[in-house]
């Protein structure tokens, strides 16, 4: 038990009960615990294999390199379809968690297994990401935003590129294009 994490547990609010099945899971596992983004992380030799955390309508465990577990019970999702590695177990009440406790655990040493083989996940590149008509005019326009947008790492090209295409509408698309490019021009990410 890493103490600094205590807090996240003593204040889970809606989910306490849940989240401290899942901790003693965790710690059954002899993997270091860590708080990361917030969250109580589950790390091995330094990488992270696991974490626990929380949404309004359901807790989760989150496995880092889920996409390469072969879950032989069905219980990993996908967050959203733009979500390439993690996979989830989802949770609405402490006995599903109970119900799945030995399996939980298998999971955990899979993943385990899994980060010490260094298999990564093949990700996708940022160029097979949807590129919006409405913001490949703006770059053919604009070099040096074309320059700036082509400078940053393809993590926070991604970030816009989802941003971007995610709005249904082409003048939805244009005013978060417009609203975004200052960020842009100064090397930021959407979320910086």
């Amino acid at each position: 038990m890493n103490p600094k994490v205590d807090f996240f547990f003593e204040d889970a609010g809606q989910w306490q009960e849940e989240f401290k099945a899942l901790r003693t899971i965790a710690l059954s596992t002899e993997l270091v615990e860590d708080l990361k983004w917030g969250c109580p992380c589950y790390t091995f030799e330094g990488k992270n294999i696991f974490l626990i955390h929380g949404f309004k309508e359901y807790c989760a465990l989150l496995f880092f390199k889920g996409a390469l577990m072969k879950d032989p019970d069905h219980i990993l999702i996908r967050q959203t379809e733009n979500v390439q590695a993690a996979r989830q177990v989802r949770f609405t009440d402490v006995q599903q968690i109970n119900d799945l406790k030995e399996i939980l655990r298998s999971y955990m040493f899979e993943a385990v297994e899994i980060e010490e083989s260094g298999v990564k996940v093949e990700m996708k590149k940022t160029k097979e990401f949807e590129m919006p008509e409405e913001f490949q005019n703006k770059l053919e326009q604009d070099p040096a935003l074309k320059e700036a947008f082509e400078s940053l790492t393809p993590g926070r090209q991604r970030a816009y590129l989802l941003h971007f295409s995610s709005a249904k509408q082409s003048k939805t698309r244009e005013a978060r294009i417009e609203k975004n490019i200052p960020q842009i021009l100064t090397g930021k990410g959407l979320n910086d």
